[in-house]
Formats: C-alpha cells, structure tokens, sequence
C-alpha cells in the first residue's frame, strides 16, 4: 500500500501528466515576408489583407514597404532588401532586359486608373510640344505609356522633355510645385486630388493606348523556387483580399481603409474605391493576370525603347503563374 505522501506525489504526476495533454499545440510563428509597393490606392488588398487577418491566417507576418521610385524598387529587390515586389510589371521586363536579373512576376493586380493629366493651360496633348512631362523612371512602364500617348498625337522624341521625378505622389507635387511641369500620368487617389486642385485630365490610359496589364507582383527566380510554399500563401491571402475588398457590402469599411491609411478625406476615399472597382481599369478579380495587357506593355517597350529589334517577345519568357495557380486551389475558384 502506497503511502499517503506517495499517493499525493503520484496524483501531482498524474494531473500534470493529464494537464500537458490537454493544452493545445503551440502555433508556428508566422513567416516574415518583406513587401515593397508605391502609396497608393491599387495597394487596397494589402490593406484589407493586414486589417481583416488573412495574411496572419496563411501564417505570414507581412511587412509592408513604400518605395519613391522604381530604381529603389528593382536595386532592393536583387538586393535581397524585400522578397516581393508590387508594383507596375514592366519594371519585372526592365530588371530582366536591362539589369540581366533573373525575375519572375507571379500574379496580376490592377490596370493601372492612370490618366494623363496636363496643367490647365494645356488644352490637348499636341500642346505639350517644347514643354516637360515629369515621370518615374524614363525607361518603364507609365513613363512608356505617356510617350505612346504623346507619339499618338504627332509629338515625338526630342518634341517635348522627360523629366524623372519619382513614384506619382511625387509627379502630383512636381506639378504643383511648377507649371513648367506640364503633365504626367496619375492614377486614383492623386488624380482625384489633381482635379480638385485645377489640374485636367486628357483621358484614361486604357482608352488611350488599349488593354495594360499595371500592377503585379514579382520576385526574383531563385527566392521563388526556395520558398514556393510562402509565395503560395502568400498569394492565397492576396486573392482572398482582393475578394473582400470588392465585395459590394464591403464599400464602406474599404473607404474608411482608404481613408486611414492615404489619410484622404471620405468623399475623396469614396471616389477613389468607385475607380478601383472599375472592370476596365481598376482591380482584377482574383488579381488575374491580363495576358493580352502584358502583351501591350512589352509592345510598348519594343515600340517606345526600340528593344527586341522592334519585335516584342512571347510573355511567358517573364512569368511563372504555376505558384498562383496552386494558390488559387486553397482558396477555391
């Protein structure tokens, strides 16, 4: 027969045997996971992604980045500063052809909301001839598509100056800062802000130039093929916030998102959301890739950079969709 002190040593075992059982299993941290986009509206999955919890519920912890201007952008990128970068694809094309980086873009995300937007004493775009538009970089993406937009209405090369500047935050301010700074390209929420300030619009990109595949993610090759579980749930997460943010019943805690984090007054918020939900020029659904797009954006550069001889390339030498396409599978099409 046990002792007393015994039988008391052996139902403390006992208990804290059958109170280690019971506990719950400890969750894994979450996955750091460095993300680098340009302010602006077109980030609104992010922002729902962060505040509704669907990064946390795919086990991520994402950091999110702003950039100034896509050279920032791209050097950070092949410098391993960030894992993804989301921003206007054509800067994907540019790391590859003119940095020889070994980049892939793994998702699609929006049209870009961009409009060519002029001071108001311009009355059309051939009046830009001897004056200054300002853009990011010279050599990507809106920068292209404003050159295809002046050479569309008889300005060529040497007609007008390209003056870089920045991400469009930065175009928005050079604007206002100079009326020798005579137009640019600018997307939702600055060109709401650039209309309320006097500032005209010329017309949308979109209808301008034709479908363009804008903002996307993409990362570097050999990050892709190291961490295809993180980068799928990742992606998992985007399309799932994306979803959210374009439900219908969703509008007003997106406004009051984009309110918070742009700091934009509400009817401006509101009017920013009304043109990310634009079919033609706003978000993706599901953050599709738009392959006819990206086949304009490099018949853009071919064109405007006089790359490729003139003869854009097949798309698929820029994208690896296969992590996107697993992605869609946790979520359900």
């Amino acid at each position: 027969m046990l002792h007393v002190s015994q039988r008391l040593a052996v139902a403390l075992a006992l208990s804290i045997v059958v109170g280690c059982a019971v506990q719950p299993p400890v969750p894994p941290e979450p996955t750091p996971l460095r993300v680098k986009v340009f302010p602006g509206a077109q980030n609104l999955a992010h922002y729902v992604g962060l505040s509704k919890g669907m990064f946390a519920q795919h086990g991520l912890k994402v950091d999110l980045q702003f950039t100034t201007n896509s050279d920032e952008l791209r050097n950070g990128l092949a410098d391993g500063a960030f894992e993804i970068a989301h921003a206007a694809v054509d800067n994907a094309v540019a790391m590859v052809e003119m940095a020889g980086k070994d980049v892939v873009i793994v998702v699609g995300g929006d049209s870009g909301m961009n409009e060519f937007f002029v001071q108001p004493d311009i009355g059309s775009v051939a009046d830009l001839r001897g004056r200054t538009v300002v853009v990011d970089a010279p050599n990507t993406a809106y920068a292209l598509v404003a050159k295809k937009i002046l050479l569309i209405n008889g300005l060529n090369p040497g007609d007008y100056t390209v003056k870089p500047v920045g991400g469009t935050f930065l175009r928005l301010k050079a604007m206002n800062e100079s009326k020798s700074n005579a137009a640019s390209i600018l997307n939702a929420p600055f060109s709401i802000t650039a209309t309320k300030q006097g500032m005209k619009s010329l017309g949308r990109a979109v209808d301008m130039i034709g479908p363009y595949q804008a903002g996307g993610a993409f990362v570097m090759r050999s990050w892709a093929q190291a961490n295809g579980a993180t980068l799928e749930r990742y992606l998992a997460a985007y399309v799932e916030a994306t979803r959210w943010a374009l439900q219908p019943g969703n509008r007003a805690e997106c406004v009051a998102l984009l309110a918070e984090r742009l700091k934009l007054p509400p009817d401006v918020a509101d009017q920013t959301y009304q043109m990310l939900i634009d079919p033609k020029s706003g978000l993706a659904p599901d953050a599709k890739f738009n392959v006819e797009g990206f086949r304009n954006v490099l018949a853009l550069r071919a064109e405007i950079e006089g790359q490729w001889g003139g003869k854009a390339p097949a798309p698929d030498r820029y994208l690896d969709l296969t992590f996107y396409d697993r992605a869609l599978k946790h979520v359900g099409q």
